[in-house]
């Protein structure tokens, strides 16, 4: 039983439900301190139908998909690539955005909340929890989709990253107990970071499949390869020259290799555009995201001047 695929979802669910716990924990913090603690249970339904509602996305995703990739077969590689790309750009917004956004994250909580009681409270409360899960949910959905990763293994990742981020939060807002979150926050954005790395050099590999597998198909589609090997029994179609070839060494499909490719996008075939496409997303999202860490970036607000982890933390560690 490969248990690669329990990794990646563990991860991006993990980090996910950290930040929609610690949403979920400063609401219930601020109707504790508003005594207005009768409205706890609206939080609660906010997380089960934000939860069920994710988990509804997921499967009529999934259901599209299967109808989808049965119709042709560059269908599935196509829309493999496409959910990529799609999870590249989101993860990638989200990893600079909210690290910018936590900064001032919780205040601007309270003032949702402060907000919601003036007008009457329970459906105010309700959306608040109920928007903040589902977004996150919609990420990991995303993600899950763009690995193509179902089944049972998976979901079992899934549920237990959610429960993971579940029980920080009863450790933060619960029982008391300090966790230094900015740590914890840079270190998953961080392997966030390689991760959706990692689907750069996945989702051109799709592309190169559904190139390939047009370019067969007639001789008036052969250009499309405009990379091309006809001898060679291992080419690509349009990802240039090989940089690599570790079938013997590390190969894909086995330990350790399942792992990283799982996690990592790892490919025992590497080529020379998956390389440098790599190498640039580091480079470009990863300077912004230790901009971001740092306040020096661009996109950053000005008169922002702590971080939500941090200010989160630090509140929790004066108890």
């Amino acid at each position: 039983m490969d248990f690669s695929s329990v990794l990646p979802t563990f991860v991006i669910t993990l980090r996910e439900g950290v930040e929609a716990a610690l949403v979920v924990g400063i609401v219930l913090a601020c109707l504790k301190k508003a005594k207005q603690t009768r409205l706890n249970r609206w939080v609660y339904l906010g997380v089960l139908v934000g939860i069920a509602v994710s988990a509804l996305i997921g499967f009529l995703f999934g259901w599209m998909i299967k109808v989808l990739g049965a119709a042709s077969p560059v269908a599935e590689p196509l829309l493999e690539g496409v959910f990529s790309l799609i999870a590249v750009g989101f993860l990638s917004w989200m990893l600079v955005w909210m690290t910018q956004q936590a900064r001032s994250m919780k205040s601007q909580v309270e003032g949702s909340v402060s907000s919601a009681l003036k007008r009457g409270g329970a459906l105010g409360v309700f959306w608040l929890i109920f928007i903040a899960v589902v977004r996150e949910g919609f990420e990991t959905v995303v993600f899950v989709l763009a690995k193509f990763e179902q089944g049972f293994l998976p979901a079992l990742g899934a549920l237990a990253g959610l429960g993971a981020a579940a029980a920080i939060g009863v450790l933060l807002f619960k029982w008391g107990i300090k966790l230094n979150l900015r740590v914890f926050f840079k270190a998953m954005g961080i392997l966030l970071l390689l991760v959706v790395a990692g689907l750069v050099v996945t989702a051109l590999g799709h592309f190169d499949t559904v190139m390939n597998t047009l370019a067969s198909q007639s001789r008036s589609s052969e250009s499309l390869c405009f990379y091309y090997e006809r001898f060679a029994k291992v080419h690509s179609c349009v990802l240039g020259a090989k940089v690599w070839d570790l079938r013997q060494v590390l190969p894909d499909d086995r330990f350790p290799g399942a792992i990283l490719s799982a996690l990592f996008g790892y490919t025992q075939r590497l080529y020379l555009v998956q390389a440098i496409a790599y190498v640039l997303f580091l480079f470009a999202v990863g300077g912004f995201y230790f901009q971001s860490l740092s306040g020096r970036s661009p996109l950053a607000k000005k008169q922002l001047s702590s971080s939500v982890p941090s200010a989160t933390a630090s509140r929790i560690e004066q108890r």
